[in-house]
């Protein structure tokens, strides 16, 4: 994946409502740490940040101008959102250095079909991986073609990109397989408990008789 170079700028002013006047003026409060560093609160463009994250996710890497000339690589490590208005509200983010090995979480995409009358249940959305922090891939491929009932997927049955290797233990499952209900095992299903509802009102027809 492709680094996006962003600008920072310095971030004095702290609390609620220092972060609230960052964000009315277009920008994210961020704050930056690794490799033994002191921590830097910068401020990040919003729309740009948004949109570097909406293309590459968890897994983007910055390249980071910072005030005071200098420049570093960074990743997203953790992101506050506001969940009305679909904003970052802060972010957390971690130096990396070129040709480091990192452990991330990436998504996990289901590629194929599995066979007909199948119920396909995955059971992680996401796969713990090592990988050059430059060359981070932006999700790992399981396939569940043809896979029957009964079937599933293990980590170590996902095929990574070349130079990513598995952080997370190979047993975990991923995907699970499992066979469709029947119409007639709905229907039984349905009708196996009355509702509270319904419950009431016979309880009720059985007393006014």
């Amino acid at each position: 994946m492709s680094e996006v170079r962003i600008s920072a700028e310095p971030r004095t002013e702290f609390g609620k409502g220092g972060a609230r006047r960052t964000r009315r003026a277009g920008k994210v409060p961020a704050v930056l740490y690794g490799h033994g560093e002191k921590p830097k609160h910068i401020a990040l463009p919003a729309r740009d940040l948004a949109a570097a994250i909406r293309h590459g996710g968890m897994t983007q890497v910055f390249d980071i101008a910072l005030p005071d000339g200098t420049a570093t690589l960074a990743l997203p490590k953790a992101i506050q959102r506001d969940p009305v208005k679909d904003t970052f509200e802060h972010v957390d983010l971690l130096i990396v250095r070129r040709g480091e090995r990192v452990t991330v979480d990436v998504p996990v995409v289901l590629v194929g079909e599995a066979a007909r009358d199948t119920l396909v249940m995955q059971e992680h959305e996401t796969l713990s991986v090592i990988a050059d922090a430059t060359r981070l891939p932006d999700h790992v491929d399981a396939s569940i073609e043809g896979l029957g009932a009964g079937s599933h997927v293990t980590a170590g049955q996902v095929k990574l990109p070349e130079g990513v290797e598995l952080a997370a233990e190979p047993d975990v499952v991923v995907v699970v397989v499992a066979a469709s209900p029947t119409a007639e095992q709905m229907a039984a299903e349905g009708g196996a408990a009355p509702s509270e509802e319904a419950a009431e009102v016979a309880a009720g027809e059985g007393q006014a008789a």
